[in-house]
């Protein structure tokens, strides 16, 4: 029976004997825990900061809970961060990786960061981590996603699932009746709502440039390239970003220490900055889609688009987990499985009936293969060696920095001039 977290949802008779025990203590009670599993503690040596629960009962009653899930929300609906809450179910463990996400509304995001995971959605009673869209929420347009939610895996990969870029509903449910914005997204002005909603996604694909050891950047189909000009326009933002890292417990919101300075002139980086490795995913392809052709000419597109950028992106799996599997090498885009080129994924679009046979292989085959294939790759690394808590508390920090960014302000200041957007 695996360990779980100290807010693991357990029975009440569990909970019941925690408050008792704290009472007797003198301590106040604990909150009350979330509703599904949120986290899992590492195997090992780090387990046993989080606590354990091995009670089968607690097990079967929490299995059996079909109510919606607790939240672990890093940044809110209101575009502040928290950290609080997050922080009990991480360690000082130095080894784990951050992989995030972005993309539009509707290209599968929450269900790609599930089987990430490693949730099994045959588990009766078991709600997925990643709340996915129904058919009733699919049917009004609405988005699941709202901030930045957070989930820590067994193998300690922290998985950051992002709201929707480009997503009415997002911006409906921000607009005010005047047309402003009821979220201050930057140094608290008072924006147009749409201006807002654009300047959102900006914010978002920095951060998690920024925060990420790995970064997958979905679209719909094979012919939609608005996230690769999102993230080339991140990229051009993205400036006095620190590493987590190497942020000094002191240092303040926007500022970087003349040492870090002095140290990356010397080397002749910009200012301290990292950049996550980025995995291109286009998913909801047809057969004929996925014809080979097809895919090397995504893959040249891709190679030149990302030709200046700094973003790294040929990344090759580790030598023990290449095979020769030629499958897996056309959704990589290679042609050929002894080849290395970007990070490029293809997903094709799930049918009623995934028993039907694709021009490839099934949905649920690929989507495996996607997994196998991040959770195998070498991810692009900080600075310096920094505990998942440290890590927590810099990328507050960071989230600060963003939002008071002076680059991105004067491309706000860029969007207003243009008259593309009210005033």
């Amino acid at each position: 029976m695996a360990a779980v977290g100290p807010h693991a949802v357990g029975a009440s008779s569990v909970t019941s004997s925690a408050a008792s025990a704290a009472s007797s203590s003198g301590l106040p009670p604990p909150p009350p825990p979330p509703k599904i599993l949120l986290a899992k503690p590492p195997s090992g040596t780090g387990s046993s900061r989080l606590g354990r629960d091995d009670d089968p009962s607690a097990v079967l009653i929490r299995s059996r809970n079909a109510s919606q899930p607790g939240s672990l929300s890093f940044i809110s609906d209101s575009w502040d961060v928290h950290i609080d809450r997050i922080l009990p179910f991480l360690t000082e463990n130095t080894d784990f990786t951050v992989i995030g996400i972005i993309g539009p509304p509707g290209v599968g995001k929450s269900t790609i960061m599930n089987e990430l995971y490693g949730f099994d959605g045959s588990s009766p009673g078991m709600l997925p981590p990643f709340a996915t869209q129904s058919d009733e929420i699919r049917a009004m347009a609405k988005h699941c996603t709202t901030g930045v939610e957070l989930r820590i895996s067994t193998e300690r990969f922290i998985l950051l699932d992002v709201q929707p870029l480009f997503s009415p509903s997002v911006l409906v449910d921000m607009m005010r009746p005047d047309g402003t914005s009821a979220i201050s997204v930057l140094n608290g002005e008072s924006l147009s709502a749409d201006l807002a909603h654009e300047l959102m996604g900006i914010q978002l694909g920095v951060f998690l440039a920024s925060i990420c050891n790995i970064l997958l950047v979905v679209s719909e189909g094979i012919h939609d390239f608005s996230m690769w000009e999102h993230m080339l326009t991140v990229e051009m933002l993205k400036h006095n970003i620190p590493d987590p890292s190497t942020l000094a417990s002191g240092q303040t919101q926007g500022s970087i220490s003349v040492q870090d300075k002095d140290t990356n002139n010397n080397l002749g980086a910009p200012s301290n900055e990292h950049l996550a490795a980025l995995v291109f995913v286009h998913t909801k392809l047809r057969d004929l889609e996925l014809s080979r052709s097809n895919i090397m000419m995504l893959r040249k597109a891709l190679l030149k688009h990302f030709n200046f950028s700094s973003f790294p992106m040929n990344k090759p799996m580790k030598s023990k987990e290449k095979r020769n599997d030629s499958s897996l090498a056309i959704a990589n885009g290679t042609g050929e499985s002894g080849l290395v080129g970007p990070n490029l994924i293809l997903l094709p679009l799930k049918l009623q009936d995934d028993s039907q046979k694709s021009q490839l292989e099934s949905y649920s085959c690929m989507i495996g293969k996607l997994c196998d294939q991040i959770l195998s790759m070498e991810p692009r690394s900080f600075a310096k060696p920094v505990t998942e808590r440290d890590w927590l508390r810099n990328t507050a920090k960071i989230w600060g920095m963003v939002k008071k960014s002076t680059v991105i302000a004067e491309y706000c200041s860029a969007l207003q001039d243009s008259g593309l957007f009210r005033k």
